[in-house]
């Protein structure tokens, strides 16, 4: 008979989907002792899930323990991204307020490129709804208070929906005038959409986003139907999988706002997640730039695919402005972090365009057939391809060897497609590959940070990803960082973030109010609203198992002058609402207005737009253990060989490789010197010093 296992030791388990490689770290917690094992994967793009499922049941074999023991895994996916960014979701019907049909098509009449003749509007070249699957029916509700002026005609709904079954539309969207004030309407057509569509995904605006602005609010719960179907199918497809492999651990979901969520919470607002693979890799940029001491960080994590980049002002994260909450240039209302993503990584393609222009990216190899050194079919040049040819990444060394490059079809490729036709050599080719990409993530990290006030000089630079390190110093002396950080696990630093977040909801009302003429009533008002919130959020981790003392909830009210376009956020005190707390908050108002817009008008009204409660759930935040004191300059003992490369300023050098995993606190690393091991590869340029740091982490200065 089996033994019981000890349910005493926690086994967590967090996996990072990305474009060319899935990412895995499995901590094990038995007391006050914990071990850290990481992994890295091909991943299987058709379905994510294959390789989420592959690399699982892999990493629990290296840590030598069964599936079963997993105790909770974490999960961030591109999986919504890619079906908006590829235009691959459902055929979703809409059912709105008779007059409204075109909202979508008509949007904020504007243009993202006001001059641009060729520029392509895609709400309206490929509408996430087509028109011809915009119903109005007729009802109306009325502001401010939401009374119902016209009933709901509930047999035009019905028609509707038997109108969308006998054209086997996938999803059905919900969508009416003020509904943010009275949801009456929106939820009984739900009731009628799903009783003559019960296999249908059906969803109401005021479900997914109960706040005001009905384009952004008919966009985003648009959005939630199109990719709702499939992301549903997914995460049950991964359940399966994962209980088949033997995990049956609960699965918690990123989110975009650095939360996580449950499966069926992710299932029924799947816009939740359109942000959910690159928030773990700022929230582990986070842990490790407070471990290192350096509270401001400019975060940039360089995969296969993209460069998703953020900043961190005094170790905070930053949410996006309701404005700039976009996905594929349509308004998405919903919290993200401040995040910046370009297509520039080890996968970009290099390539001379018609008009003989030397480019990078933005279209990438992927995972399959992957750059050209992978031997898998691959032929175009790509940036990893330029690291290959430049003696940068060894090919006996790739992935610990896991993965075997050939540097002869990298230098192929880079002939026939760069050198020849521009007539370079190959070395100066690759090297201007290289210096295109970092010149255009450059100017991306420029945009994120300069262009919002931040000052590159007085920020760190942590590059991460599988190929952030090998990128990191070069592009620290464009922006003029102050130094270079190369986390410990530099490849697996999102899947690392997975593990440490906390469970987190948002809950919104809208409501209108000046604040600086409240008085008793508003005062009610708002405490009410709060209340109801509060205590959805903690039915809610209620359900989750998360006990009493573990549960937070920030209460936080959106604000703007009357009459301005957006609003920002302020924090209202704890305890009552009060004429003192409303000051509070008029105060945070001004001085995030200052932040953020360089100005601020204290004798201007204050309105309030939107109330917010995040309620959160503290999970256990993962422990990585100091490694041991070693005090060397460039140790003998973490030398394993010597090989050419080749250098920025095109120097041939002999440099010595070091491997990561024998290196030790306060070693000091003298450039030239890469620095390998599994998951990525760190360059020291020649001039510049590495030194480690008591958990592993690289700090690089000249």
């Amino acid at each position: 008979m089996a033994q019981p296992r000890d349910r005493s030791i926690a086994t967590r388990v967090g996996v990072d989907v990305g474009g060319t490689f899935t990412d895995l770290v499995l901590e094990r917690r038995d007391g006050d002792e914990a071990r850290i094992v990481v992994h890295k994967v091909p991943s299987t793009p058709s379905d994510q899930s294959i390789g989420v499922v592959r690399g699982v049941t892999e990493i629990c074999r290296i840590a030598g323990i069964a599936p079963d023991e997993i105790t909770l895994l974490f999960h961030g996916t591109t999986v919504a991204t890619n079906m908006v960014i590829e235009r691959r979701g459902a055929e979703v019907g809409m059912i709105t307020t008779r007059g409204f049909r075109d909202i979508l098509h008509m949007a904020r009449h504007k243009r993202p490129h006001n001059f641009s003749l060729q520029f392509d509007v895609p709400w309206q070249s490929a509408p996430l709804v087509k028109r011809r699957n915009r119903i109005a029916v007729t009802e109306r509700l009325m502001p401010p208070d939401g009374r119902i002026e016209t009933p709901l005609d509930e047999d035009e709904v019905r028609a509707a929906a038997e109108l969308f079954a006998k054209r086997k539309l996938d999803a059905v969207v919900i969508a009416f005038l003020f509904s943010f004030l009275n949801n009456a309407h929106e939820q009984r057509a739900k009731e009628i959409v799903q009783e003559v569509m019960p296999d249908a995904y059906v969803c109401a605006s005021s479900d997914v986003v109960n706040v005001i602005r009905e384009y952004e609010r008919f966009s985003t719960v648009a959005m939630n139907a199109y990719i709702g179907p499939r992301t549903a199918s997914y995460l049950q497809q991964l359940e399966g999988r994962l209980r088949e492999a033997g995990v049956h651990a609960p699965v918690r979901i990123m989110q975009s706002n650095g939360g996580i969520s449950t499966v069926e919470n992710s299932i029924r607002r799947p816009v939740g997640l359109l942000l959910s693979g690159p928030a773990g890799g700022v929230i582990g940029a986070r842990t490790t730039g407070e471990a290192c001491g350096r509270p401001n960080v400019i975060t940039i994590d360089i995969g296969g695919t993209s460069a998703d980049i953020s900043v961190i002002r005094d170790g905070q994260l930053t949410i996006k402005n309701p404005r700039d909450t976009q996905v594929a240039l349509l308004p998405v209302l919903v919290p993200m972090l401040d995040i910046d993503a370009i297509g520039a990584g080890g996968g970009s393609i290099a390539y001379v365009d018609a008009g003989g222009a030397f480019r990078v990216g933005p279209r990438s190899a992927g995972a399959d057939p992957g750059p050209a050194c992978y031997g898998q079919g691959g032929t175009e040049p790509t940036v990893t391809d330029a690291q290959v040819a430049l003696g940068r990444l060894d090919p006996d060394q790739f992935l610990g060897g896991d993965l075997k490059i050939d540097a002869a079809l990298a230098r192929q490729s880079i002939k026939t497609h760069i050198a020849d036709p521009l007539g370079l050599s190959v070395t100066d080719a690759a090297l201007g590959i290289l210096r295109i990409v970092n010149n255009n993530m450059a100017l991306a990290i420029n945009a994120a940070s300069v262009a919002k006030g931040v000052d590159p000089r007085q920020f760190t630079l942590m590059a991460f990803g599988g190929a952030g390190p090998l990128h990191g110093v070069a592009l620290g002396e464009i922006i003029a960082a102050k130094d270079v950080i190369s986390p410990l696990h530099p490849g697996i630093t999102a899947a690392i973030g997975l593990l440490e977040t906390q469970l987190q909801y948002e809950y919104t009302r809208s409501v209108l109010t000046v604040l600086s003429r409240a008085g008793a009533d508003e005062y009610a008002m708002l405490e009410d609203s709060f209340a109801q919130m509060i205590a959805e959020g903690a039915a809610q981790l209620e359900s989750d198992g998360i006990a009493t003392d573990k549960r937070h909830y920030q209460r936080v009210i959106e604000c703007r002058y009357v009459g301005q376009g957006f609003e920002l956020r302020a924090r209202l005190p704890d305890g009552p609402v009060t004429a003192a707390s409303l000051d509070a908050v008029i105060a945070d108002f001004y001085e995030v207005h200052k932040q953020v817009y360089g100005h601020a008008f204290d004798d201007q009204l204050v309105e309030a737009i939107t109330l917010r409660v995040i309620a959160t759930g503290a999970t256990v935040p993962l422990q990585l253990p100091a490694i041991p004191r070693g005090g060397r300059t460039d140790p003998a003992e973490a030398r394993s060989f010597v090989r050419e490369t080749v250098f920025d300023d095109g120097q041939v050098l002999p440099t010595p490789r070091y491997a990561r995993g024998k290196l030790l606190a306060d070693d000091i690393v003298r450039g030239p010197a890469i620095i390998t091991q599994h998951n990525s590869t760190t360059i020291v340029p020649p001039g510049y010093t590495a030194r480690v740091l008591s958990h592993g982490d690289i700090t690089i200065s000249r």
